[in-house]
């Protein structure tokens, strides 16, 4: 935001020198980023009367100027009557004009931050030129360069052009993003009441822009008929407009165009410049219609029809998307909303008849589009911070006045005020406590007011409370925290006293589920597993790969890359498009896992937002065949982890073909298990598809389970010490021979009650590990599974005969209940 000290000076008055209104503005207001001195610019420009213009002996197109400068440039020579010299090539010099002269010695202005071109008294066409007078352009006044800068006020001759039109100015740069929650200050009029504010002086707010006297169509014959409709009133929530006919457009006055060109914009005409000299000064953007080009004379505000395009201003050519705000006449579409308007309803030199629009844009909705579209504009830029709709009436009134004085016309329709529901203004109470406390001065509620009325935050304080009425312009203010930060910013942070403050030694609660996640990684890591990162992003051809359907998953509008363009909806693809890397890295056999998040379309939480689901992932590969099935590889890891998460119950049980899953679309369902926990489904487990390990070049060992990380912290206990058994235990190996359908699980679970039971009787102590599943080639109805079961008692030392006995009684309710013969 570039900001003219002179600019601001209307407003308020600046005591400080610029160095010190710099460093103050840094701390109290925004970083500054530059400060440039126009006055250099313009130094030892003089305002001159052309006296004389006769053609030039030697050329048809060059004249010879006597120019009156009331003789305040030394060193220059003069005729008789004190009168310099020049020689022009402007068409529009003519005699009793007053321009600007650039004498020998002084540096053209639009040359000063290249390469500064110095003007000297030289033979031209052999005629001695003293100086020369400058174009707009040459003064840095816009592009115009085909005549003279034709000065349109009552100076004497001799002025300084910088004194003339205040040039001895400085810009004060200040970083847009400090006020990306202050759309007030991106006019002169908020940055003057901040300034104000921070030299602990009162601001007055003009009466036209706190109390306007809204216009009214005057009686004339040359009435327009404007007609506005709001299709979007969410989006647009208020559009105010108004038509002023016989307007005689041309170049805008120089103290105009100076103003616009020290802050950077470049002058276009007096009806053009004065809507943006007004944004300028407000913070509210304006347009100008030619009405004469408005088919139907109607603005509407509406989503753009398929296939609908836009020439803006500067002849940029847009297909308009869906969901972007447009303004159309009564056929086509003439701007694009809270951004740019169209080429074709531009202010010319033609342009007769104006409407004016002054209108309030949802600033997402602009932010949207001023990114789809590359168009950054100023007004995108202000309307992008959340400009308030309450002034609108008072911005739109102010423009067409300073438009009747400076290009003449009538008001020709009454000013139309489309509006819906507005924002009320608030009222914050709070208290000299609350805000001492948080910023640690000892203010009073009077120091505190006296701090918020100068920058007109009407605030009235009542013992130590007090209550601040939010003026309409303050869209930041909305709690009483906003109130403190408001009092620390205009007292001065530099003011606050340097102590620390008092520290609670108190330790913080340790997060549960981040205790738990640390658990699970080192007991993961000491099963010799490694932990991968990935992104929670994939490419929609990982999904397919896998069997996913990606219209199940979050598609990424702004991705940051084309490979990132879907949430996942598992982890497993993730690891498993990570083993032929680490395979072809020269890695034979290894385990891969991670602690992430999934997200499935239509798991939302209470807000309706996606619901992040936390899982937690374990592949096994090996490049090279190994014996047994990768299956048990997988399971033997996640009990590993269930048991070190103390989690009982733990059940392995068939995939039912027809309840397919949407997510875990890469199981192998005769290989592929549901993990449970007495009836709760907390995972899977199981190897992959042959497709799917095709799709991703998978080595033909390699399984792999996910887990629900919610449930499991629900269901785990902390770990549990015993000391260790101080007499030694004995194994026995234990092979029944069962039918195909009895499941191992069935087996499994049979023998651990069994055992149980002995241990609640004897007071034994035992575990129990699978070491071989066998069928014989010829025998497809029976296999034979066999256990190695080890007993200990934490009393004595168990003799054989007595583990003998156990498994004899094992086999035998084995073979009752089961039909399960002992092999």
């Amino acid at each position: 935001m570039k900001v003219s000290v002179n600019w601001v000076k209307q407003f308020t008055d600046i005591e400080l020198p610029i160095d010190k209104l710099v460093e103050k503005i840094g701390a109290q207001l925004g970083a500054v980023e530059e400060v440039i001195d126009i006055g250099k610019r313009y130094q030892g420009i003089i305002v001159a009367r052309v006296i004389t213009s006769d053609r030039h002996p030697n050329s048809d197109k060059l004249t010879v100027c006597k120019i009156d400068d009331g003789g305040v440039v030394k060193k220059v020579s003069r005729d008789t009557q004190g009168y310099a010299q020049v020689v022009c090539g402007a068409p529009n010099v003519e005699i009793g004009m007053l321009t600007a002269w650039i004498p020998p010695g002084v540096t053209v202005p639009s040359t000063f931050d290249k390469e500064p071109l110095v003007i000297e008294a030289k033979e031209i066409r052999g005629v001695v030129s003293h100086g020369m007078l400058a174009s707009p352009k040459e003064l840095g006044f816009g592009g115009d360069h085909s005549g003279l800068l034709a000065i349109d006020e009552d100076i004497i001759p001799g002025t300084s052009f910088t004194k003339a039109y205040k040039l001895d100015d400085h810009i004060i740069d200040i970083e847009n993003k400090m006020f990306t929650h202050r759309p007030d200050l991106f006019g002169m009029l908020g940055i003057a009441r901040e300034i104000s504010g921070i030299q602990n002086t009162a601001f007055h707010s003009p009466s036209w822009y706190l109390n306007p006297k809204l216009i009214d169509a005057q009686s004339t014959t040359a009435q327009l008929n404007l007609q506005v409709k709001n299709d979007l009133p969410r989006l647009v929530p208020r559009f105010c407009a108004l038509s002023i006919a016989n307007v005689s457009v041309g170049p805008s006055p120089v103290w105009l165009q100076s103003y616009l060109m020290r802050v950077g914009i470049r002058p276009v005409n007096n009806v053009v410049d004065l809507t943006n000299f007004v944004m300028y000064e407000t913070g509210q953007p304006l347009h100008a219609y030619d009405y004469d080009k408005l088919a139907g004379g109607s603005l509407v505000i509406r989503y753009p029809k398929e296939g609908e395009g836009l020439t803006v201003l500067g002849g940029k050519n847009l297909s308009l998307h869906k969901g972007t705000i447009i303004i159309a006449d009564a056929v086509k579409a003439v701007g694009l909303g809270g951004v740019m308007g169209g080429a074709g309803t531009e202010v010319d030199d033609d342009t007769k008849n104006i409407v004016l629009e002054c209108a309030n844009f949802d600033m997402n909705a602009v932010r949207n589009a001023a990114m789809e579209y590359g168009l950054f504009t100023d007004a995108a830029t202000r309307f992008t911070k959340n400009q308030s709709p309450l002034q609108n009436p008072a911005v739109i009134t102010k423009a067409a006045e300073d438009i009747l004085r400076l290009a003449g016309g009538n008001l020709a329709s009454p000013l139309i005020d489309d509006k819906s529901k507005l924002p009320q203004l608030q009222r914050i109470n709070t208290s000299s406590d609350f805000v001492n406390l948080r910023l640690g001065l000892k203010l009073s509620s009077a120091q505190m007011a006296a701090l918020l009325n100068n920058v007109e935050v009407e605030t009235k304080p009542s013992g130590s409370k007090f209550s601040s009425n939010v003026p309409f312009w303050r869209t930041d203010l909305a709690i009483p925290e906003d109130i403190v930060e408001e009092i620390g910013r205009l007292y001065g942070y530099d003011h606050l006293p340097q102590e620390l403050p008092p520290r609670d030694l108190t330790p913080a609660k340790l997060d549960p589920s981040i205790s738990f996640k640390s658990r699970v990684r080192r007991t993961l890591s000491s099963a010799g597993a490694n932990e991968v990162l990935t992104y929670s992003f994939v490419h929609e051809s990982l999904l397919k790969k896998v069997g996913q359907d990606p219209k199940n998953a979050y598609h990424i509008r702004n991705a940051l890359s084309p490979d990132l363009q879907y949430y996942r909806l598992s982890i497993i693809p993730s690891l498993l498009e990570k083993v032929q890397p680490n395979i072809r890295a020269g890695f034979g056999e290894f385990a891969l896992f991670e602690i992430g998040k999934e997200h499935f379309k239509g798991a939302t939480d209470r807000d309706g937002l996606p619901k992040e689901l936390d899982r937690i992932a374990v592949v096994v590969a090996s490049k090279d065949a190994k014996p047994g099935a990768p299956y048990f590889a997988a399971r033997k890891i996640c009990d590993y982890l269930l048991d070190e998460l103390g989690i009982g119950g733990v059940f392995y049980e068939p995939i039912d073909r027809q309840k397919t899953s949407k997510t875990a679309t890469y199981y192998d369902s005769d290989r592929t298990a549901l993990i449970t926990v007495n009836g709760q489904k907390i995972g899977r487990v199981g190897e992959f598809k042959q497709s799917v390990s095709s799709a991703l070049k998978l080595p033909r060992y390699c399984a792999g389970f996910a887990l629900h990380s919610n449930k499991l912290v629900n269901l785990s206990s902390p770990p549990s010490y015993q000391s260790i058994n101080r007499f030694p235990s004995l194994d026995q190996d234990l092979c029944l021979r069962s039918t195909t359908k009895l499941t191992y699980a069935a087996l499994l679970e049979f023998l651990k009650k069994q055992l149980d039971k002995a241990s609640a009787k004897h007071g034994y102590g035992f575990d129990i590990f699978p070491l071989d599943i066998f069928q014989r080639p010829k025998d497809k109805s029976y296999k034979q599974t066999t256990w190695r079961i080890r007993l200990w008692h934490p009393g004595r030392t168990l003799t054989t005969a007595e583990v003998n006995e156990l498994i004899d009684q094992l086999s035998k309710e084995a073979k009752n209940r089961l039909k399960a013969a002992r092999v």
